[in-house]
């Protein structure tokens, strides 16, 4: 189906027979990225006195008890409630699923060659994304910045669908790069690492903080009043796709989680008039 929407004064059109995926389909009990060595994404066929819900092995149908942590599985989308005491979901904030994207490719820089900061200190060993890198790419931004801000990482290969992040530990964001994504509004953010933040970094998540608006060290957030924006980890964008704006669409299923599994797909857009 081709559509055609109309956003700040500009008219778009596109294709929604040909979605371009950047999301990483969980491969139950197979090969799929991970973070602080969990468990693996498994699923069993469930089975209780005669009744086995696999069709391989007699049953009428499949039937089975699936096992993820979405935050360290693959591609997830989390809220506000990630950080927060009250137990804020993601499926009441991500109302809508249709949002104008852009899409930039930055190569993260040694931290201690930078001078941009993160909390807790740098580490000699840590690569950061910092806010020249996206300065560079966005300062030609137009006054609307768009709802999204897709980033992709180099180096960038096929590894990153079944990477396992504790063999070589990911780059993050600075105190600053994540100041300055604020500062555009941005209210989806979607990027091809595990976290914003630094794999081990004293519990303090202190980008996510940033992003959400929450004080420093305060898991204190109104169950009425709190950020409705959302991050969402660990895409994988293949070379083929080139930087520029696209219409992305954000999947969820209706969990009562500070996350959730996430397909996501892009659309090329086309400007009309």
């Amino acid at each position: 189906m081709k559509i055609n929407f109309n956003l700040h004064n500009t008219v778009y059109s596109c294709d929604t027979s040909k979605p371009i995926e950047i999301s990483i389909p969980v491969m139950f009990n197979s090969e799929q990225p991970n973070t602080y060595n969990v468990d693996k994404a498994t699923a069993n066929a469930y089975e209780a006195g005669d009744f086995i819900g696999d069709t391989r092995r007699g049953g009428g149908c499949n039937f089975e008890e699936y096992r993820i942590i979405p935050h360290c599985n693959g591609t997830h989308t989390e809220c506000v409630g990630h950080i927060s005491l009250e137990r804020i979901s993601v499926n009441e904030i991500l109302k809508e699923s249709f949002f104008l994207s852009k899409l930039i490719t930055v190569t993260p820089e040694k931290a201690t060659d930078t001078i941009d900061n993160y909390s807790p200190d740098k580490n000699e060993n840590d690569l950061i994304v910092t806010r020249k890198l996206l300065q560079e790419k966005l300062e030609e931004t137009k006054t609307h910045f768009p709802d999204a801000l897709v980033i992709r990482t180099l180096p960038n290969d096929d590894s990153k669908r079944s990477r396992n992040y504790m063999e070589n530990l990911p780059p993050f964001f600075s105190l600053e790069a994540m100041e300055y994504i604020r500062s555009l509004n941005v209210q989806h953010l979607l990027i091809d690492i595990p976290s914003v933040d630094r794999t081990f970094d004293e519990g303090k998540l202190s980008t996510h903080h940033i992003y959400w608006g929450v004080e420093q060290g305060s898991h204190e957030v109104s169950k009425k009043k709190h950020s409705l924006k959302t991050i969402t980890e660990m895409i994988y964008v293949p070379e083929k796709i080139t930087d520029g704006d696209y219409l992305l669409n954000i999947q969820i299923p209706d969990f009562v989680a500070d996350a959730a599994p996430s397909r996501i797909c892009l659309f090329r857009l086309m400007k009309q008039g």
